[in-house]
């Protein structure tokens, strides 16, 4: 599968970057993380054990719905939905709809690289 390379920097520092790129002042590295968080607190609740626990549900038991998914991990299909829903906000599932408007979580990435600056506003600009 694929690696998906996340980072932290704070709302303004990403702002920054993203008008720089936007102004063709930067140009970004095939490197560089794709995702960002604007906390390690944000990060480390989106990949949480639990949370890690249901992507690795997904993975191996490729489940064809949300039902059939909360019937394997024990969680409420709502729980779900909002969990899947910000996943996919970060890239690491896709949910597709498929017949009645059933919905199938797909795993996108099977390991997450974290880029943490120490020296904040370091690397970004």
């Amino acid at each position: 599968m694929t690696t998906l390379k996340v980072g932290i920097a704070s709302y303004e520092d990403m702002k920054a970057r993203t008008l720089a790129i936007a102004r063709g002042a930067r140009r970004p590295s095939p490197d560089e993380p794709k995702v960002w968080f604007t906390s390690t607190e944000s990060f480390a609740k989106v990949l949480s054990a639990g949370n890690r626990k249901l992507l690795r549900t997904i993975a191996e038991k490729t489940p064809g719905s949300l039902e059939e998914l909360s019937r394997l991990t024990g969680r409420a299909k709502s729980n779900l939905s909002r969990t899947l829903k910000t996943m996919e906000g970060y890239g690491l599932v896709r949910l597709e709809r498929g017949k009645r408007g059933q919905i199938t979580p797909k795993i996108m990435a099977d390991r997450v690289e974290l880029q943490l600056p120490i020296i904040a506003g370091k690397g970004l600009v």
